[in-house]
């Protein structure tokens, strides 16, 4: 019998070639894709493969080309519904023996397999029926031995199903053909849920039947094999075959009942190489006679193989089941997900994929690489070959103008391969979430222009009170000198809150200045008291300056570098009271990562800082005063940031007192 192997992804064509073909001379293997069936085609279990393909562009070829390199020898006949002559030349180029058109005709595929196979026609299997009967001697055993010989070469019956159970019973149904096995049962393990982790104790006990020939199912229903006890214990610890006639059968009357209820005379371990799977349970042969040594040392062997096989269906099963979860879930998901292959086919697309990348194209069903967009399908290409994700990236797609994407590309790579196996591409809706950060944003510069206006009305108001008084008693209180310098000391109080309050929005709202001013920090320093001054209303304590000031120059906007230092100073001067009381100003060199810059720290002899202050203080708005509108530290270290300095409020000291330390990089002059 030959084996022949269908690829295709519908499932109206396999059910019209098996309709077809000669159900007495092949068997057929349906497979989706190549990878399905690439182990078949590399061991050799293949004779011919039937290709359903649409001879019309380039992924046709590539396929005939896959299948050709993983089995060179075998023929292949392609299918197909539509085909061009320039593609249909170079499958035959690639060694493709027919070409035939759908609907497949009955007489003309078997012609052609026959055709195919004339020259190397199957080999028989030996006949048992053949062999000498009655009483058998060594010459018999030796005629058995050599019919088992043909069952080395049974990788047909180990890719003959993914489904233990329908693997068994062609193994069972071998042996029967072969050897003359007159019943057999094998019994198997329940898989647990995850292969090599520990299933629940009331299944791990248990091997129950999984395929017989000769006994009646509804029998072994309500039979099995303990593996605690009787044989199930003992292939279990010892891992041999045993005989019903052995001395440890005989010893142990529960073996022996369970050979009796089964009618077995042996009984070989199934094995994966490391664990118990299951138990093969044989009668004698059809005629009576015996097993030799030989024959249950190859059937061992043989069972070693299938368990190995069995094994591997269960963990296809787990894969299968993991890959449905994980398909589910990607289903489900509200984000495009598409999984796309090194020969650009695409493995994988979700409904949210479709949606979006076939938004044009409603009625199609299957995304292709083609209806990507240029750029994506670039991108995509680029993953491929680099192996090096791209990073997130906003896109919008043409047949969705008013919708925002989040784009991310990334690669799965195997750990020998040089490029990416397959890549993985991910489209986010972000409409809501950037219209909803859009309203949020808005929302929160409405919150911050309330809270501007309501300070700005407050301080402006502070400054127009006095004013407003003094213009109520302008005309009765004008010739009156008192009054006259009351007047005065008013409007320049005002005029120098507004101004200010003028000058800290002008230095809050400006963009980047023109920073190319040589200035030398002593006259910045010098320049920015004369500043504070201006705005203080009170007796200016002693100020005291040391360190390197004459000798060090930075590089800035040099209007703006003095406000900022002139806010800080005039907060020092607000904060120191009395006579004794000194201000220090400390200004010093440092130097990090070979970069140069200059210290300026500023302590006054205030109270100090509490800690909420001192981390609150650059914050807009917040101040510990009545007047003012909070706004001066949050100048300073917009300024200072902008120069690529930065501002630090020292942590409270038990002695009370501020410090601040601003720090600039010198200019190339130092």
């Amino acid at each position: 019998m030959r084996t022949l192997l269908i690829l295709s992804k519908l499932r109206t064509f396999p059910a019209a070639v098996e309709a077809a073909a000669d159900f007495a001379k092949y068997k057929i293997i349906v497979k989706e894709d190549l990878r399905a069936a690439e182990s078949l085609l590399s061991r050799g279990a293949i004779d011919a493969a039937i290709l359903d393909l649409e001879l019309t562009d380039m992924h046709a070829i590539r396929m005939i080309e896959q299948v050709r390199e993983a089995a060179p020898e075998v023929p292949l006949i392609v299918v197909s519904t539509d085909k061009h002559w320039e593609w249909e030349e170079d499958a035959f180029l690639l060694g493709v023996s027919h070409i035939i058109s759908k609907p497949i005709r009955p007489k003309l595929l078997n012609n052609l397999l026959d055709r195919i196979f004339q020259d190397a026609p199957a080999t028989p299997r030996p006949d048992v029926a053949a062999a000498p009967s009655g009483p058998r001697a060594r010459a018999g055993a030796a005629v058995n031995f050599d019919a088992l010989e043909a069952l080395r070469n049974f990788s047909g019956i180990l890719a003959h199903s993914l489904k233990p159970q329908g693997l068994l019973r062609e193994f069972l149904l071998l042996l029967r053909e072969v050897i003359g096995v007159n019943r057999a049962v094998i019994f198997l393990r329940t898989p647990s849920i995850v292969f090599g982790s520990p299933a629940p104790e009331q299944e791990d006990r248990w091997l129950r039947s999984a395929c017989a020939i000769g006994l009646e199912q509804s029998f072994l229903e309500h039979f099995a094999l303990n593996l605690t006890t009787g044989m199930g214990a003992y292939l279990r610890k010892h891992g041999r075959i045993l005989k019903n006639t052995s001395p440890e059968v005989q010893a142990n009357r529960e073996m022996a009942r369970e050979f009796q209820l089964v009618g077995g005379v042996v009984a070989i371990p199934i094995l994966d190489r490391e664990t118990l799977l299951g138990v093969a349970v044989l009668d004698e042969r059809l005629t009576g006679d015996p097993y030799e040594n030989e024959e249950l040392s190859l059937l061992f062997h043989m069972l070693e193989e299938v368990g190995l096989a069995i094994r591997n269906s269960w963990l296809h099963d787990q894969l299968q089941t993991s890959h449905s979860m994980l398909s589910d879930v990607l289903g489900n998901l509200g984000t495009a997900c598409v999984v796309i292959s090194n020969n650009l086919t695409v493995l994988h697309s979700n409904g949210a994929a479709r949606r979006v990348l076939l938004a044009e194209n409603p009625d199609k069903s299957h995304l292709e690489f083609s209806d990507l967009p240029q750029e994506l399908g670039s991108k995509v290409f680029t993953v491929m070959k680099t192996n090096i994700s791209v990073p997130s990236f906003k896109y919008q797609f043409p047949g969705l103008p008013e919708q925002n994407y989040l784009v991310a590309i990334s690669p799965f790579q195997t750990q020998k391969a040089v490029s990416a196996d397959a890549a993985l591409l991910i489209v986010e809706n972000i409409t809501s979430i950037e219209r909803a950060k859009r309203l949020e944003i808005e929302a929160s510069n409405l919150r911050l222009i309330t809270t501007m206006a309501e300070h700005l009305a407050h301080e402006i108001g502070n400054s127009v009170v006095p004013l407003s008084t003094h213009q109520q008693l302008l005309e009765t209180g004008m010739d009156d000198e008192e009054f006259r310098a009351s007047l005065s000391q008013a409007l320049g109080a005002g005029v120098k809150r507004i101004t200010r309050l003028a000058n800290q929005m002008m230095f809050l709202a400006r963009g980047k200045a023109d920073y190319s001013d040589q200035i030398r920090v002593s006259e910045l320093i010098e320049e920015a008291f004369r500043e504070a001054y201006v705005y203080h209303n009170g007796k200016a304590p002693e100020v005291g300056i040391a360190g390197e000031v004459e000798k060090l120059t930075i590089a800035g906007d040099h209007k703006a570098l003095r406000h900022a230092f002139s806010e800080v100073l005039l907060n020092a001067l607000q904060a120191t009271q009395g006579e004794s009381k000194k201000i220090v100003v400390n200004v010093s060199s440092i130097g990090s990562n070979g970069h140069r810059g200059v210290n300026v720290e500023i302590r006054d002899a205030g109270t100090g800082f509490s800690a909420e202050a001192a981390k609150r203080a650059p914050e807009p708005f917040y101040s510990t005063r009545n007047v003012g509108l909070g706004l001066g530290l949050t100048v300073t270290r917009k300024i200072i940031e902008e120069h690529k300095g930065r501002v630090e409020i020292a942590e409270p000291t038990p002695k009370g007192s501020a410090i601040v330390r601003i720090m600039l990089p010198l200019s190339d002059q130092n």
